[in-house]
């Protein structure tokens, strides 16, 4: 760094390169994670979805409405590299740097790792990735709504840069990593005998309504649209796969109503309890209508500075 004909030790510059180095960085961890998991999970013998089918467990899901999933999260992450490119306002330039930076570079290659492992089923080291994932997804996650809270007024951030970060730390925390654990703990039955299902079926009823109840106490307190569709997506996903545990199969079909149904709750609640101040109609105070009306010329009155400056 020395060597180059910039002032590094000025926080503009050293800004400047930790963009370009991200502009990087970013699109080719992107890539490799596109290309280890597309051929993991097409190519690789056992597949990805192979080994969903060959170890069930009480909270097995179907791979199909998953893979869609993943494919959102690419698309997002492909409109944030966009973004890194294009980005003007210093605001955004601030957030892509100082609360993302290089965490959703890392979590990138920990995926790629993680599909590697999982197919060569190395289940201790993929739930040991998943954890690290999570780990890195929950701390830029946490930095944007702390140092750049999601505002309608920037819906590019909004949909680009928080939306993306959203969606790929819900499935792993919601479902990958738990479903990890799981086959890691041998809280499995076998695939040819269905009559087994009900083994384990506590440990997956309790999962799945913690995690439930997380993303439900996040829609309610912050309105978040995202995790409302990533939830019921992930709740789909879930009793799309039969036969599953009546406890499992009930908590995952009652929070695919729950979670829109918040949603929207919210949402109205916020819109008329607005209306309503905005309706509020100050009265003026009763002394105001028997002050007298002074005759002849009237003195100088005072101006309401802060509002008119």
């Amino acid at each position: 760094m020395d060597s180059l004909p910039l002032d590094t030790s000025n926080p503009a510059i050293r800004d400047y390169l930790a963009l370009v180095r991200l502009q990087v960085l970013t699109p080719l961890s992107l890539l490799i994670n596109i290309a280890t998991v597309l051929v993991c999970a097409t190519i690789a013998k056992p597949s990805i979805g192979d080994i969903t089918r060959l170890y069930p467990t009480s909270i097995s899901f179907h791979p199909g409405v998953v893979a869609v999933y993943v494919l959102l999260i690419y698309i997002g992450q492909v409109g944030y590299c966009l973004l890194l490119v294009f980005a003007r306002k210093p605001e955004t330039k601030k957030a892509l740097v100082k609360a993302v930076g290089l965490s959703l570079v890392l979590a990138n290659w920990a995926m790629a790792f993680w599909a590697i492992a999982w197919v060569l089923q190395f289940f201790l080291a993929s739930t040991i990735l998943l954890g690290i994932l999570v780990l890195l997804l929950a701390y830029s996650n946490i930095a944007l709504l702390l140092y750049h809270t999601p505002l309608i007024s920037h819906p590019l951030d909004v949909a680009l840069i928080h939306a993306p970060l959203r969606l790929f730390l819900i499935l792993p925390l919601s479902l990958i990593f738990p479903y990890s654990l799981f086959i890691t703990l041998g809280l499995t039955h076998l695939p040819d005998h269905p009559e087994q299902y009900g083994r384990n079926t506590w440990p997956g009823f309790a999962v799945m309504l913690s995690v439930n109840l997380l993303g439900l106490m996040v829609i309610i307190l912050h309105r978040d649209i995202t995790w409302a569709i990533a939830a019921t997506w992930i709740c789909v996903s879930e009793w799309s796969v039969r036969p599953k545990p009546p406890p499992v199969f009930v908590v995952v079909v009652l929070f695919t109503v729950l979670h829109p149904l918040a949603l929207v709750s919210t949402i109205m609640h916020d819109i008329f309890f607005k209306q309503r101040q905005r309706g509020a109609i100050a009265l003026p105070a009763d002394d105001d209508y028997h002050q007298p009306v002074s005759q002849g010329r009237q003195g100088p009155r005072e101006v309401d500075t802060e509002t008119w400056g």
